[in-house]
């Protein structure tokens, strides 16, 4: 069997290690005589699996006493419907800065569910490759909550600081403190992260957590109690974290696989700030590539490039194909660019070893130099 290089946005790469635990786990699960697959979600098989998964995760991002953790379904996508359900149960507004596709469609999703939306910044005006300065984010007066896309997947457009300050968090101009909500599904993991300055943080888990079908949310106690009165149980926070996310049957072999690449990251990796390191040497190497050559280039700014997801452009689009068709002749898998933008984008996840991105270097060089 050969393994390629996958730079797929997501369903992403997981680590081989962890794929290997669980082809030996498949059939018989630590000699129990069945798979993951086949146990019930709430036998004391699973809940130790679903218990160390949440100690590992909190462990790892150093998740305050304060906060709850859910396992959920539906994807990230969901949370744009259940964040303004959980969260506008008292009134005010919520907040969002726009800065990409998956920020516009939070937004809208909420505007569309009836909620009184506002936009407190935007990247629009340098066409998605600049953030919004701090000091532009201007908040409603009732602001209950401001969103954020903490790294854009398909713009490859990422934040370099958390709205707020550490000592005072978002305030409005009344005083009042407004929570901080971040869907971080293609970052989460991929460094240390001060999970305090966050009310809501959720994340789809098919990027750094584990395979399509699980959705890792964070929330704060005291927001638990902001849900609108009317709210299905299954959209419910307060329920979910009351019920240990299992109000009905949760995405069992996701949720066991997430908590093998929680022990991968600790036991494997050595933490977050040892994948952190790993993790800026392959985008510091990739985005050097396409800096020093004269067929790919990279429009964000600087500040603003993500590590997770690379896109680049060729000087000459009809080689677009071409160097596709060769790419995945290498080995080199799943490079083409979102349908919105177009162009290549290699996402270099947590699960992409260093030695991806250097082959991914020796590929794109060699190509210039033939086709260039």
């Amino acid at each position: 069997m050969t393994r390629h290089y996958n730079f797929c946005a997501g369903p992403a790469a997981l680590p081989a290690p962890v794929l290997e635990r669980a082809r030996e786990e498949l059939l018989d699960y630590q000699g129990r005589g069945l798979s993951v697959m086949e146990m019930s979600h709430r036998s004391p098989e699973f809940v130790a699996i679903a218990e160390q998964a949440e100690a590992d995760l909190r462990e790892l991002l150093a998740i305050p006493d304060n906060y709850r953790v859910l396992f959920l379904q539906g994807g990230a996508s969901l949370q744009f419907s259940m964040v303004p359900m959980n969260l506008l149960g008292q009134g005010g507004s919520a907040n969002f800065l726009y800065t990409g596709i998956w920020g516009k469609k939070a937004l809208a999703e909420a505007k569309q569910l009836g909620f009184p939306v506002q936009l407190s910044g935007s990247s629009e005006g340098s066409n998605h490759t600049q953030v919004p300065a701090q000091a532009d984010i201007v908040l409603s007066s009732d602001a209950a909550y401001l969103h954020y896309t903490a790294n854009e997947t398909i713009g490859g457009l990422e934040f370099d600081y958390i709205p707020g300050t550490a000592q005072g968090g978002l305030r409005r101009a009344d005083g009042v403190e407004v929570p901080l909500v971040c869907d971080l599904s293609s970052s989460i993991l991929s460094g240390p992260l001060d999970v305090s300055r966050f009310g809501v943080i959720y994340a789809g888990a098919q990027k750094n957590i584990g395979p399509a079908g699980l959705t890792l949310v964070i929330v704060r106690d005291d927001l638990l109690e902001r849900r609108c009165e009317r709210i299905p149980s299954l959209f419910d926070y307060r329920a979910m974290a009351e019920a240990g996310s299992m109000v009905n049957t949760p995405p069992t072999f996701a949720w066991y696989l997430a908590g093998l690449v929680f022990q991968w990251l600790k036991h494997d990796i050595g933490g977050l700030a040892a994948m952190d390191a790993v993790n800026a040497r392959k985008a510091a190497r990739l985005y050097a590539a396409i800096d020093d050559s004269e067929l790919y280039s990279n429009p964000i700014a600087l500040p603003n490039r993500s590590r997770m997801n690379v896109p680049f452009v060729l000087a000459d689009d009809r080689l677009d194909k071409p160097f596709l068709d060769e790419a995945e002749q290498a080995g080199l898998l799943n490079l083409k660019g979102h349908r919105s933008v177009g162009g290549m984008r290699a996402s270099l996840y947590n699960a992409v070893p260093e030695a991806a991105v250097d082959a991914l270097i020796d590929f794109m060089a060699d190509f210039e130099k033939r086709r260039g």
